[in-house]
């Protein structure tokens, strides 16, 4: 293992909603803080770089991992394992709650930037600053219907393989491979190693994982009701809120997931400062792949 790799050998556990989520944390507890949030099929391990240089920059770094991913388990066997976005946002400040952090810059990236982005939308006293890759990424569930053009549609094809049981028997049959064709599509330029893949492939054999993701794939498309617990965030995710807080969004520019674009399109959904930034030759793994620009962005949007 890297030896950035350090900052991610114990893991913590705490309880938080209806979760005991597994988390690492370094940095001094009076220090400004940071939480990195990851994607799927990923894991903490896309911030290997990015935590420990953010620590050595004076940063309390907290990374969790999402439910259905790693130590992260519910507490109780009957909560439903709702992948919606009302619950990973809701999942975001329930952790905050339970480590009494009042707020911090939220940065991620796929289901972790869209944690981000509910968390800085609904809850804009919690978040100092929010760091999203690929931007804006609450999603709009009434419009779900409405294609996309036909090379963005493509590159889904595992969301429409999951509203299946053909594709949930497949998630849990073969979620290993399936991660790896989905690193190799959604990132045509990272060389990463097969050792890099199998130690954050360890994470997606969380007993909860196919349950979350198949209804996370399900909900947004219209395949699968909320949960009634969640309705009340829905509803305000539904207007499509504005993000009034301070943001730097980048975009890889050789993603395969969603295509890099100069923010423009977004612009209306960011009402406070906002940069965006495209970041050459990489792909959706933004922080693991490109670690620099992940930290750089962090540091710049305390400064915004």
């Amino acid at each position: 293992m890297k030896e950035e790799a350090v900052l991610f050998r114990t893991v913590k556990q705490i309880n938080a909603g209806v979760l005991s989520v597994g988390y690492f944390e370094a940095g001094p507890k009076d220090a400004p803080v940071v939480v990195l949030l990851h994607g799927f099929p990923y894991d903490v391990l896309s911030f290997v770089e990015v935590g420990p240089s953010l620590v050595k920059k004076g940063y309390r770094v907290i990374v969790p991992y999402l439910r259905g991913h790693g130590t992260t388990n519910f507490l109780d066997p009957k909560t439903p394992r709702s992948g919606q976005q009302a619950a990973i946002g809701r999942d975001l400040i329930e952790l905050l709650d339970a480590l009494e952090i009042k707020n911090a810059i939220f940065a991620g990236y796929d289901w972790g930037g869209r944690a981000a982005c509910v968390g800085a939308a609904l809850w804009p006293e919690r978040c100092n600053g929010l760091v999203s890759v690929n931007s804006y990424l609450i999603q709009d569930i009434a419009k779900a219907n409405q294609p996309a053009p036909a090379h963005v549609e493509r590159g889904f094809w595992y969301q429409f393989y999951f509203q299946t049981e053909r594709g949930r028997k497949g998630l849990a049959r073969n979620r290993t491979e399936i991660a790896r064709i989905m690193w190799h599509e959604n990132s045509p330029t990272w060389r990463f190693d097969n050792e890099t893949f199998e130690r954050s492939a360890r994470s997606f054999e969380n007993p909860d994982y196919v349950d979350v993701v198949v209804h996370s794939y399900r909900h947004r498309l219209g395949g699968a009701k909320g949960y009634p617990d969640y309705n009340e965030i829905e509803a305000k995710l539904a207007i499509q809120p504005v993000i009034q807080v301070p943001s730097v969004t980048l975009d890889g520019a050789a993603d395969g997931v969603v295509s890099a674009t100069d923010g423009t399109a977004t612009a209306a959904k960011f009402g406070g400062k906002r940069v965006h930034r495209v970041i050459p030759g990489v792909g959706h793994n933004l922080p693991q792949e490109a670690p620099s620009a992940f930290i750089d962005a962090v540091i710049e949007v305390a400064s915004l």
